[in-house]
């Protein structure tokens, strides 16, 4: 990778909750650190109320994996924290050991761009149980939230029948960090280009920019700031036009596009930022054809996203170009991805594998045991079904799904029937065995991704449900440790009692 995580000159070991901290310390001290354990991040619903979720952060998972050491300062900072007591939470031996401690983990993932469906892991963690837990907070804050954008993203591509959309989301998204990472993500989810300059440094995104109102408004009238731009920068001229009156803006930038091309050169286009956009932007595409500047791009911004951009399209729009910030650099109306990171199953070093399950009063909480693995199964280049199944169980050929929540939805693949495997190695035993694609590359792998599934998946409203379901030997398994765990829960509550 060309870049560091993030613009910080220091350890970001510490980017975890004080709680993986302290139960860390708990595993050491009680002697259980020794333990080997698997976790995996998941989540439980797509978000936007859609089809589908495009997995996305990887790559910032590897550079933070790769640099996880616990250096002098954190171990001076956590020799700060005090109990209750006031005395020091942890012991000096203990803060030797992360002090020497190195990543030695096991870290599977599905590669950036994949598009990836509820309950199904986008990491797999396997190895000493308080490393696993240590990760617990990093992997959820990097890849929830690229997630969810790449996500968003997609959906405003989509809505915008995969013409241009720039992210220009830098002003109003989570501070400086959630404005690089969520250019980003919108970049892999299908934006063209990126109006935050940083990004377009660190991660070779392509960045655009027009002009603001100020520089309209710092001229005596509009004329003479459109000749000043085009003067200054006549190979990059996109005329923001509706600082005073949008049509009279429009012809305005068409005498200044005149003069350009006096010069040699063209206008790219005109930018709507207010109004109605489906009428301003039919009346601007006349205007334009009219005077003979027909490839001249109609560019439109103003609190865009993809049901506003539906809505447009669905009106006849004359947009070729849309400016999309705030809605998505924020996941304006869903601004968080439910993603979990639970234990499965853990053993002594060298032991058996004892599966786990999180028993909960919502179906939906119930987690899935197993080391698991994604199957996807396909027919004719078009995506049918995803099959969740435990990696260390020997597969019958006559696959059968089970919907973990909605156990009646099950389904039969046939015999013969093509697949991949979607979880890929990252690091065996801490050592990186994965080249992370260039961010060009992964931007062709979402869009490759979502070409193969049906129409129905990618619908904006009420999409169809892609089956997604636990392979039957895995579902039974489960329902045996529900049984289990209900049990035990049953014959303490009567010894106490």
């Amino acid at each position: 990778m060309k870049y560091s995580l993030l613009p910080y000159n220091q350890s970001l070991s510490l980017l975890t909750d004080l709680y993986e901290m302290t139960m860390a310390y708990a595993y050491w001290k009680s002697g259980s650190h020794t333990k080997e354990a698997v976790f995996h991040h998941f989540f439980r619903k797509n978000p936007f109320q859609g089809g589908f979720t495009i997995a996305c952060g990887l790559a910032y998972l590897v550079d933070y994996l790769q640099h996880l050491r616990f250096d002098d300062s954190d171990i001076r900072y956590l020799k700060t924290l005090k109990g209750n007591d006031g005395k020091v939470l942890f012991e000096p031996k203990f803060l030797e050991y992360l002090k020497n401690m190195s990543f030695d983990c096991h870290v599977d993932a599905m590669p950036e761009g994949t598009v990836v469906f509820p309950h199904e892991p986008l990491v797999r963690v396997e190895g000493p149980i308080i490393q696993c837990q240590i990760l617990e907070s990093a992997i959820l804050n990097i890849m929830n939230f690229q997630t969810l954008i790449a996500t968003k993203a997609a959906r405003v591509c989509m809505a915008a029948r995969w013409e241009p959309v720039l992210e220009f989301g830098l002003r109003r998204a989570q501070g400086i960090d959630g404005a690089l990472a969520a250019s980003r993500a919108a970049y892999i989810g299908g934006c063209t280009t990126t109006s935050n300059t940083l990004a377009g440094k660190l991660f070779d995104i392509p960045v655009r920019g027009t002009q603001a109102h100020s520089w309209v408004m710092s001229f005596d009238n509009e004329m003479e700031a459109f000749q000043a731009y085009a003067k200054a920068m006549p190979n990059n001229c996109v005329f923001l036009v509706d600082t005073y009156d949008s049509l009279q803006g429009v012809h305005h930038a068409i005498g200044a596009a005149k003069w350009l091309r006096s010069q040699g050169k063209e206008i790219i286009g005109i930018r709507l930022d207010s109004g109605d956009l489906a009428y301003l932007s039919a009346e601007a595409r006349k205007l334009l054809d009219k005077n003979g500047f027909q490839d001249a791009k109609i560019f439109a911004s103003n609190e865009l996203d993809e049901k506003v951009i539906a809505s447009l399209k669905s009106q006849g729009a004359k947009i070729a170009v849309w400016g999309v910030g705030t809605k998505l650099a924020t996941a304006y109306d869903e601004p968080a991805l439910g993603g979990v990171y639970k234990l499965s199953t853990v053993r002594e070093p060298g032991g058996d594998w004892i599966y786990k399950i999180k028993l909960s009063e919502q179906v939906l909480k119930v987690t899935n045991p197993g080391i698991q693995q994604i199957r996807r199964f396909y027919k004719n280049d078009e995506n049918i079904a995803d099959m969740i199944y435990d990696r260390d169980t020997q597969l019958k050929e006559q696959f059968r799904i089970i919907d973990p929540v909605s156990p009646t939805r099950e389904r039969a693949l046939p015999k013969g029937t093509a697949f991949k495997d979607l979880l890929v190695p990252i690091f065996k035993k801490g050592s990186l065995k994965y080249r992370s694609p260039s961010i060009h590359e992964i931007q062709k792998t979402t869009r490759k991704n979502l070409d193969a599934f049906h129409q129905g998946i990618k619908r904006l409203v009420n999409p169809h449900q892609y089956p997604v379901g636990l392979e039957a030997s895995l579902y039974e398994l489960k329902m045996k440790l529900v049984r289990q765990a209900k049990e035990k829960l049953s014959q303490e509550k009567k010894a106490s009692s």
